[in-house]
């Protein structure tokens, strides 16, 4: 049957952690072979979603096939994702990343020097999360319509260089590009500059960014994307931010059943699944 050790395709898969017992979707592209590790991208959903609804709509199984890299994509408990260990479960969410990346690696020859993380809004949150946590385990992280939560901040203290790629709309109602202005309400978020400067900070990044703007289909229209690439950074790793001006609360270039969307992606010309792929494949572990 696809899925199961050693062959290809699509599974659902699960495993006990803190008690309880987590599910989520393992893609396996057909050109994986169990006698050579493969690069591993998990992938997080957003508030309410799963992993399949995420699959869907970042096409990760796509570049799977084509560039060689195994996906998995986790469920939160209900739909959503734990920081802490305090809500909306007693289960922390990065905790379970780690028992998830063991379990993985015991079912798939993985790359462990080649794992990646990324997320969209919640699932973005939770991979900054992981960023502070497990920059020892994840060579580089991606976070779609996220930012750094002001509660981890304080705690976010990284033992090592971070290789960090935001992606973010500058209009996003939900995360706001300018971050919360109430800063003590629960789940509020630092700003999306604010978030960069700590990952430059973080990473020793001593030149300034090299600022370009993406060719635009449609100049036309008042919506393009301007990336800040930081590098001069200890380590070889880098900081990023693709800046979707006028863009919201979405994954750029991905599925779509709502046609203004589809014409605004056909319109921005940008992926955000590819961008990320390419970003990853320029960073791994070193060498124990």
């Amino acid at each position: 049957m696809p899925g199961e050790n050693g062959s290809s395709g699509d599974s659902d898969g699960q495993l006990n952690d803190q008690g309880t017992e987590r599910t989520y979707y393992l893609y396996t592209p057909e050109s994986y072979d169990p006698d050579r590790p493969m690069p591993l991208v998990i992938v997080f959903h957003g508030h309410g979603g799963s992993g399949h609804s995420i699959a869907q709509v970042s096409r990760f199984n796509d570049l799977a096939n084509q560039k060689g890299f195994i996906v998995v994509y986790p469920d939160g408990v209900k739909g959503e994702w734990s920081l802490r260990g305090r809500y909306p479960s007693k289960v922390n969410d990065v905790s379970f990343a780690t028992a998830l990346l063991e379990h993985i690696q015991q079912i798939r020859n993985i790359d462990s020097r080649r794992i990646y993380a990324t997320g969209f809004s919640k699932g973005a949150i939770l991979t900054q999360a992981l960023a502070c946590k497990l920059p020892d385990r994840i060579a580089a992280f991606a976070s779609v319509a996220g930012s750094l939560s002001i509660q981890f901040k304080p705690i976010c203290h990284p033992p090592t260089t971070v290789s960090m790629l935001m992606i973010n709309g500058t209009n996003d109602q939900s995360v706001h590009y300018q971050g919360d202005h109430d800063s003590t309400e629960r789940g509020s978020l630092i700003s999306v500059p604010e978030t960069v400067s700590f990952w430059r900070q973080n990473d020793g990044c001593a030149s300034q960014p090299q600022v370009r703007k993406l060719p635009d289909p449609n100049p036309k229209d008042r919506f393009f994307v301007n990336v800040s690439r930081y590098s001069g950074c200890s380590k070889g790793s880098e900081v990023i931010l693709a800046s979707v001006v006028g863009g919201g609360h979405f994954w750029p270039g991905g599925a779509s059943s709502d046609a203004s969307l589809k014409k605004f992606n056909q319109n921005l010309g940008f992926n955000a699944s590819k961008t990320i792929w390419d970003f990853f494949q320029r960073h791994s572990l070193p060498s124990e």
